[in-house]
């Protein structure tokens, strides 16, 4: 009876439509409302399902600092509150993907870029051993130009196209014309980045800067905030050098796919106002966790870290002393305005403050 219930439940899984991201290469399960009660006998009321089901929860920890960090912070919190037997083992977007969509372990990957590994994604979608339970960040663009909280505290105009075309000389050394800090010559993101200047009418009032790499890239932007100079700069979220100086995005045009799509290319003839695309960024959950561990699925489906505090927790990782580990601890000791509701308990009333970037 059990078997021919989740064989229904796969069948109506395959009949949902997939959710729309902005990459069409990359395909998505939204979560099952709900599962089949267990089968019981007559007269006798089923026992409530484990909270974690009946398997050990692994949870994957990638190599780069953010995913870690969302590991062994949901590793502390689902022990803590729904007694979960958790496994967190090293993983890599690749490898994950793939083990999930063949045997749906590690039952969780808290922050898997699925465009970055489209091929293996799909057919993991495919297989229906794994989906999205939702997405790990509340916001879901990765990528902006910034300016510093100095400079937009002295001209409030400046975090707008409009604002940066009046006051673009204040950016620059001298010769009339601002500093444009953009990302690596051999990043993507360089091309996107030449073509929306032109794109929003400020290629003739801003050089670019193409630092040769990311430390480079960090050392302009700390030696400029250092001499507290105007500066537009491009990078992108979590990121530990937003927090560890205070900046402001500037407000873009909405995000149009067609005009973005032509951005990114070298020949872009036209290039059109747009804001950068959503990267989907995804929960990856196994699929026996739906069905098993609802409570499990669901918190994944609330717990949406803010972009703010988890640049906060990359600062605090930089520091002597602190690891990954530390700075998880610190987190779901001292951060609960933010985690409350993914375990379903009510916010505190007060609001989430972060302590002053230093």
């Amino acid at each position: 009876m059990l078997m021919l219930v989740r064989l229904l439940l796969v069948l109506v899984f395959m009949a949902m439509a997939p959710l729309s991201l902005a990459q069409d290469s990359v395909q998505t399960l939204e979560p099952p409302a709900g599962v089949a009660p267990s089968e019981a006998i007559v007269g006798v009321p089923p026992a409530p399902p484990p909270p974690c089901g009946t398997q050990q929860l692994a949870i994957a920890r990638m190599s780069w600092p953010s995913a870690a960090l969302l590991a062994e912070i949901h590793s502390r919190l689902l022990t803590a509150s729904y007694l979960c037997n958790i496994a967190v083992q090293d993983g890599d977007l690749a490898q994950t993907g793939s083990s999930m969509g063949a045997n749906g372990q590690p039952a969780v990957a808290p922050e898997m870029w699925i465009a970055r590994v489209a091929d293996i994604w799909n057919a993991a979608m495919k297989s229906q051993n794994v989906r999205q339970a939702g997405t790990p960040y509340a916001e879901t663009v990765f990528e902006g130009w910034f300016v510093p909280d100095y400079a937009a505290a002295q001209w409030p105009e400046i975090t707008t196209i409009d604002g940066l075309k009046a006051h673009a000389a204040e950016f620059g050394d001298g010769n009339g014309r601002g500093k444009f800090i953009s990302c690596p010559v051999d990043w993507g993101c360089a091309v996107i980045n030449r073509n929306m200047l032109k794109a929003y009418g400020l290629d003739q009032m801003f050089d670019i800067v193409e630092p040769a790499n990311r430390f480079e890239l960090d050392t302009l932007i700390a030696a400029a905030v250092g001499r507290r100079e105007p500066i537009l700069f491009y990078y992108w979220q979590p990121n530990a050098v937003l927090a560890q100086f205070a900046f402001k995005p500037v407000t873009l045009a909405a995000y149009d796919r067609d005009a973005f799509l032509c951005l990114g290319k070298v020949s872009c003839a036209s290039p059109m106002p747009t804001g950068f695309a959503a990267d989907p960024v995804v929960i990856a959950v196994a699929e026996w966790v739906f069905l098993d561990a609802p409570q499990v699925a669901s918190y994944f489906g609330r717990a949406k870290m803010p972009f703010a505090e988890m640049n906060w927790m990359l600062q605090q990782l930089g520091q002597d002393g602190e690891t990954v580990e530390s700075v998880a601890d610190r987190f779901v000791a001292e951060r609960s305005e933010i985690w409350r509701p993914w375990v379903g308990l009510p916010p505190l009333q007060r609001p989430v403050e972060l302590p002053p970037a230093q």
